[in-house]
């Protein structure tokens, strides 16, 4: 003989995460996420100055003091810093580079300035003007040079 069965009862599920509240928590962390990227984005654009700044002060030096020792004089305005990556016109002999792998460019994607005899930066043994445009990529008060 066969028992009469009933159907079971199950309670009604009551844990787990409703979609509203899995929408809630999605829109918060973009919100989270957007905010921190714009903090890192200011952070980056801020450094950029200061990266500039250490290689037209500091690594550019060093190569055109190299160059000026082998060859006599630092490069002109036409031949300009690629100067130090291949040896211009008729100073095969006397240079001994290369003094720099390549020339990079400026933080904002721009390429460095390059100006001798220089205009700006006309004291001492430098007598020659390198310098980044800046964030604004034109010729202004904010360019980052070796007078500075």
């Amino acid at each position: 003989m066969q028992r009469p069965t009933t159907p079971i009862r199950r309670k009604p599920r009551t844990s787990g995460f409703s979609l509203i509240e899995i929408l809630i928590v999605i829109a918060l962390i973009a919100v989270l996420a957007t905010l921190t990227i714009v903090k890192v984005g200011d952070t980056f654009g801020k450094q950029g100055s200061k990266v500039a700044s250490v290689f037209v002060n500091s690594t550019i030096k060093l190569a055109m003091t190299n160059y000026k020792l082998d060859v006599g004089s630092y490069p002109n305005s036409e031949e300009g810093l690629q100067a130090l990556v291949r040896a211009p016109a008729g100073k095969e002999g006397r240079w001994d580079g290369p003094y720099i792998e390549e020339v990079p460019l400026d933080p904002w994607q721009n390429p460095y300035q390059y100006r001798y005899p220089g205009s700006k930066n006309i004291s001492g043994a430098k007598g020659y003007d390198i310098w980044s445009l800046g964030e604004d990529g034109t010729e202004s008060a904010d360019d980052i040079g070796n007078w500075k």
